[in-house]
């Protein structure tokens, strides 16, 4: 057993677990938070992506003891304040999702395609941004249109604040 310290939605936290458990399990288990999914074990579906130092990664392929130290952001962790997250808003509103089970990986994948390419998105590079992430109940227009319209809002947002 490993005790692994880290900062998961801005609160620092200690738990012990085995050395093997990977950080998907360590989240839910241990910390039970229960947005970041369990799709495939394998690091193809994108059901469990988080933010882990800013970066989305697939929480199924890294260990939780690798991720100590880290600053960790799943999906409870974005909305603030009872407001959703834009990118959250904009699958509302865009109806970019059905079931649900691979919105938070979706959700969690557009945030960090629109940190890195900012307004700069088109559909194309959405849509090779979202390879590693599979829903199988849609045809992928919602998500792609919803994600087009949070990295329009959010680049206005900015835009707002700074003058």
């Amino acid at each position: 057993m490993a005790k692994v310290a880290m900062t998961v939605n801005g609160r620092k936290v200690s738990k012990e677990c085995e050395d093997r458990t990977l950080l998907v399990h360590f989240i839910r288990d241990n910390l039970s938070l229960t947005g970041t999914h369990v799709g495939c074990d394998t690091s193809q579906c994108g059901a469990c992506v988080v933010h882990m130092d800013g970066k989305a990664v697939k929480s199924c392929s890294i260990l939780a003891a690798q991720a100590a130290g880290s600053d960790i952001l799943t999906i409870e962790g974005l909305a603030a304040n009872g407001e959703l997250h834009p990118v959250q808003a904009a699958f509302k509103a865009n109806h970019g999702l059905q079931c649900g089970f691979c919105t938070p990986g979706m959700v969690m994948t557009a945030v960090d395609m629109i940190n890195r390419y900012g307004a700069q998105l088109d559909e194309k590079t959405v849509r090779e941004n979202l390879e590693g992430n599979i829903c199988r109940c849609t045809g992928y227009h919602n998500i792609v249109k919803a994600i087009l319209a949070a990295a329009e809002d959010m680049g206005a947002a900015g835009r707002q604040a700074a003058e």
